[in-house]
């Protein structure tokens, strides 16, 4: 059975910085692009990072520059570190797997892996 599971979110204020954690068990890490989503209530959840097995990365416009994504194997744990938080980042942050790195990789339906969020609040 797969399982993920995000921590590290919590309410900060603008300019801050937070390191969000996801641990999964149940899949073969190693080789499975792993990403993150974020949804805010009544929008649809939007894209923000993924990590392939080989290191490549690629970030939504809105974080670029501001989030960075990295991955440990060994740990079967993948982050996501954002700085210069602004109100605009408050949303749940999903982190999400694909075993296959086959098909949209920035389209969540190409997920089927998911963990059950941790919200982000950004105070202004």
């Amino acid at each position: 059975q797969v399982q993920l599971g995000e921590s590290g979110g919590g309410l900060v204020q603008v300019g801050d910085s937070l390191r969000l954690s996801c641990a999964a068990s149940g899949l073969t890490f190693s080789t499975s692009v792993m990403a993150w989503f974020r949804q805010t209530h009544g929008k649809e959840r939007e894209f923000v990072s993924f990590i392939k097995k080989g290191g490549t990365t690629s970030y939504s416009d809105s974080v670029k520059g501001r989030f960075t994504i990295s991955r440990d194997n060994a740990k079967n744990t993948v982050w996501l570190q954002m700085n210069s938080l602004v109100p605009e980042d408050t949303a749940v942050y999903y982190c999400a797997a694909d075993p296959s790195e086959w098909g949209i990789l920035r389209a969540p339906s190409t997920y089927p892996f998911w963990g059950q969020g941790t919200q982000v609040t950004v105070s202004s």
